[in-house]
């Protein structure tokens, strides 16, 4: 058997055993009237285990290709060209040949895991249900009546509701906009697809946070963007690293993640935004602001954004209420030039014909109420109470194995991990232990790190997930 299986490929050698016999039949390399080879032969010739050629032939007898008889061995299926019932498409030669990539398998080996076992989870990025402000929202749905329309509403969102933002972003942002210039989402990450699809193209080059979010996002490898990388430290980004990016790759786009940053929880200061609003207007790069958590610093401070500063109309500012009001709301904006707003509004039309009113009702109220101070206030308060819940817990469980920065707002704490260790071990042996958290490698580019998220449980749960966690690297 002159064929072997690349053992250095992604894909699993069973996929690429099936692969090679569903094209055998077809091209005839394995005539219709004999049999296949035995599932023992197979084996042998390509030195793998016999349950690799099982699960091949698993594969292709549920298309329809092969029919397994005993004392007749594996046979080409009679029916194989459809004469008495329909062949089975080859499905996963489809999911494998979409142009929209998958997310890496250990993103979501851990959404699967927190969804279907009762995880302490310190991985997801959302409130918990004690933080969402059920009683604010049932009053509005209660007390007031529904005054939209059920029909589509206007292309760039709610009037009403962009009104609305236009006010709450100058008085909790410093930004000036009009209802013009504002586009709802279904939260940022519509937002973010919306403009890696309208406003850039195959072969563009662009600068993202090391670690980030956005690392772990396989919309830019989708799109055929060249992603080059801002190395991120307790005080964020370093704008020089940028303008050398720029010189290097001709960056068309940076994406920034400026406030409390997701994983490090970083702060860019003023110095270091107005440097990169200078590089910006210089060049003439466009910058794309994701600002989830300004609201949550713990000082209770206004923070100034890079939108509330740009004087030029060079960046792109994404926020939306899933960090800080409840993330099954999914509203989201994009501000930008009225242009580009129109385009992305366009390309969110043909995607699904716009936002729920209903849904934009609420957030509108939700915004224009006092409620809504009230909320971010107590938000506020029980964010930082369990932010100092987990730093105790790290200290208590893993002092001298764990250094971190102290975050002064957001959900997020990034941890290094002061002894060498194997993650996906690591990672498997917290599960079985009963937590989940977020390995650093699908955040960034350096091994040795650690995400665990405060905002989803409670400060027991906290203290129990940490305990855990250091049971399981003690164990490796």
């Amino acid at each position: 058997m002159d064929w072997k299986p690349d053992r250095q490929a992604k894909k699993a050698i069973y996929k690429q055993l099936a692969e090679y016999i569903e094209k055998g039949i077809a091209d005839g390399t394995f005539p219709p009237d004999k049999p296949l080879p035995s599932e023992r032969y197979l084996a042998s010739a390509l030195s793998v285990n016999r349950s690799t050629v099982v699960n091949a032939y698993d594969e292709l007898e549920s298309m329809g290709l092969i029919e397994r008889n005993r004392g007749r061995g594996t046979t080409i299926s009679k029916d194989i060209w459809g004469i008495t019932k329909k062949r089975i498409p080859s499905w996963n030669r489809y999911i494998e040949a979409g142009s929209f990539l998958p997310s890496q398998p250990v993103t979501q080996k851990i959404r699967k895991e927190a969804v279907e076992h009762k995880l302490i989870n310190l991985a997801s990025g959302e409130l918990s249900e004690e933080l969402f402000p059920k009683s604010f929202l049932s009053e509005i749905t209660s007390t007031r009546s529904f005054i939209g329309s059920l029909g589509y509403d206007h292309p760039l969102g709610n009037e009403i509701l962009r009104n609305t933002l236009t006010k709450h972003v100058k008085k909790s942002r410093g930004i000036e906009t009009k209802p013009s210039s504002i586009l709802i989402t279904s939260g940022a990450q519509q937002a973010l697809h919306l403009i890696v699809q309208c406003l850039l193209k195959p072969g563009d080059a662009i600068a993202i946070e090391d670690p980030s979010y956005n690392y772990n996002l396989p919309i830019f490898k989708s799109a055929g963007i060249k992603v080059h990388y801002l190395p991120v430290d307790k005080d964020g980004m370093n704008p020089e690293d940028l303008l050398s990016l720029y010189k290097k790759h001709r960056i068309k786009m940076i994406f920034l993640n400026p406030y409390f940053q997701n994983p490090t929880g970083s702060l860019l200061n003023k110095k270091k935004k107005e440097e990169i609003l200078d590089i910006s207007s210089k060049f003439g790069i466009p910058v794309v602001e994701d600002d989830p958590y300004s609201l949550t610093a713990f000082s209770g401070e206004k923070i100034s954004t890079l939108k509330s500063m740009d004087r030029n109309g060079n960046v792109l500012y994404i926020s939306s209420l899933s960090k800080i009001v409840a993330s099954g709301l999914r509203i989201g904006w994009i501000i930008g030039p009225t242009s580009v707003i129109e385009r992305l509004s366009d390309a969110k039309q043909q995607v699904d014909f716009g936002h729920s009113s209903y849904t934009q009702w609420i957030a509108n109220d939700f915004l224009e109420s006092e409620n809504f101070h009230i909320h971010i206030k107590s938000l506020v308060k029980e964010l930082e109470k369990r932010r100092d819940k987990i730093i105790r817990s790290l200290d208590t469980y893993l002092k001298d194995l764990v250094e971190y920065s102290i975050p002064q707002g957001g959900i997020h704490i990034w941890c290094q991990i002061l002894k060498n260790y194997n993650e996906i071990q690591l990672l498997e042996e917290s599960i079985k232990r009963g937590v989940i958290y977020v390995p650093g490698s699908t955040l960034g580019s350096k091994d040795g790190f650690v995400r665990f998220t405060f905002a989803k449980e409670d400060e027991d749960s906290i203290d129990e997930g940490i305990k855990r966690f250091a049971e399981a690297l003690n164990s490796l």
